[in-house]
């Protein structure tokens, strides 16, 4: 008999310009005996007016957060063990910022009731106790980890999400006022990773109906975005945040694909941004996605992107193989991608020639 996955979703969702301005009203109820509700805010708001307009309250927290890097273990595990020794327990976090903010909150809110470091957690279903409450509220639109049952961190031994029924938001805000200001270069890269999303879902040896149909809308809206408009307005903004939402439900019932696995080690070795990685892989891919490759090449040229190159040309055959040690960690999606024989198509060497060309 078949087994079907019951995965669980963001309880509750608001969209709309300026509701961003509901929080307070949102976070009333969940307030808990006086404990503080803690905003993890990206550090590129620091000084401007967002700041300003979160709803801090009583003995409430505003921590900006450094996403210099991605995600790591060690930093989940100092911003709970500090929030522990300052107040004991929390209302809830709240994330508000890009991918790296949102998955450092959900974790951040699972290492606060869960015993040991975040590391422990790095897999499928270890996570035993729920979080506190928890509110994801982008800041730029494609990651999907508004939605996604993961928060993909960088650990002593290895890039891996801690993907569980307890991780996803309790509460999504997606307000796409807040993704004005954001730097072209960075739109780009993170939009990218809601179109590679939907290419690997759709030519995924895990594709159902479930995921095509998010996948194809999120596919659409990038399209559109990316290659059909001239000049970026609000209404771009408004079609990415949702092309991000419908991307992150897309994979949430399928998976990602090579991309994925080959940028998790650039990110583990060399420090790589997700979005940007993404990119940097996407480049190279004809082999595997020629007709996604082809249409992502002609997104970077009518934006007016340019896409790094020789990332890997000093690199040493040790670091090659710490590299491909992590990508090929990545077995989900490596067989999504390739199928169940995928061992024999995608080789250590194979892994290798597709590094050096980075």
């Amino acid at each position: 008999m078949a087994q079907f996955r019951n995965f669980r979703m963001v309880n509750y969702v608001i969209f709309g310009r300026g509701s961003f301005d509901q929080l307070d009203e949102i976070l009333a109820p969940n307030r808990k005996n006086g404990a503080p509700m803690v905003f993890f805010v990206d550090y590129f708001f620091e000084g401007k007016p967002l700041a300003d307009r979160v709803p801090l309250k009583g003995n409430d927290k505003l921590i900006y957060i450094d996403v210099t890097h991605e995600p790591k273990t060690s930093y989940v595990d100092k911003l709970a063990k500090d929030l522990k020794e300052e107040f004991g327990t929390v209302s809830g976090i709240i994330g508000i910022g890009g991918g790296s903010v949102m998955d450092l909150a959900k974790a951040v809110s699972l290492m606060m009731t869960n015993e040991g470091s975040s590391a422990d957690y790095q897999g499928w279903d270890l996570v035993k106790k729920p979080g506190v409450y928890k509110v994801g509220i982008p800041t730029l639109s494609g990651t999907g980890a508004e939605v996604s049952r993961t928060c993909v961190l960088t650990g002593p031994t290895k890039k891996l999400g801690m993907n569980s029924d307890y991780t996803p938001f309790d509460q999504i805000v997606l307000d796409p006022e807040l993704t004005a200001n954001a730097p072209a270069n960075q739109r780009f890269y993170t939009g990218m990773d809601c179109y590679i999303h939907c290419v690997e879902s759709l030519e995924g040896t895990y594709l159902n109906e479930f995921s095509k149909s998010y996948g194809e809308k999120a596919l659409e809206l990038c399209q559109e975005v990316f290659l059909e408009k001239d000049t970026w307005d609000e209404e771009s903004d408004d079609k990415l945040m949702m092309a991000s939402y419908a991307g992150g439900m897309s994979i949430a019932y399928s998976q990602v694909g090579v991309t994925h696995a080959v940028s998790y080690g650039l990110s583990y070795l060399l420090g790589t941004k997700h979005g940007i990685g993404n990119c940097i892989v996407m480049n190279h891919l004809e082999e595997y996605y020629p007709e996604g490759t082809a249409e992502f090449k002609k997104m970077v040229e009518k934006n007016n992107i340019d896409i790094p190159e020789g990332i890997c040309k000093d690199l040493t055959d040790e670091q090659f193989d710490t590299m491909i040690n992590v990508s090929l960690g990545m077995k989900a999606l490596w067989e999504n991608a390739l199928g169940a024989d995928w061992e024999k198509i995608m080789t250590r060497e194979k892994l290798r020639k597709l590094y050096k060309r980075l």
